[in-house]
């Protein structure tokens, strides 16, 4: 005899997990928000893998198709995120100073 159905045991969970990471994330300082998607491509990377096993263990189309769509759509997430995590690091990247134009430059561009 259940007591508590185990559905709602996850959901509470499920709820849990949003509300914790909802304020994990937000009130990161901006100077840990690089290693923060570092972390999370890493933790994606993982999913990647546990995809992958669970898609090779299942007898079937249809596990074996929305086990591929996981695959697929946690490949877009990393790939996604090192696109993000590159863009922010150029950021903080120093530019490279604008030279000043030679005066032979200068008459050469005037003349076009």
């Amino acid at each position: 005899m259940d007591v508590i159905n185990h559905t709602v045991i996850d959901l509470i969970i499920f709820v849990l997990a949003i509300y914790v990471g909802y304020h994990v994330v937000w009130n990161v300082t901006p100077a840990l928000h690089t290693p923060l998607m570092a972390v999370t491509n890493a933790i994606s990377a993982i999913v990647i893998v546990g995809a992958m096993l669970a898609t090779g263990l299942t007898v079937g189309a249809g596990p074996r198709f929305f086990g591929a769509l996981a695959v697929l759509l946690a490949a877009v997430n990393v790939f996604g995120g090192f696109l993000v995590t590159r863009r922010m690091l150029e950021m903080f990247r120093k530019k490279e100073p604008k030279r000043i134009a030679s005066s032979d430059q200068v008459r050469m561009e005037g003349t076009r």
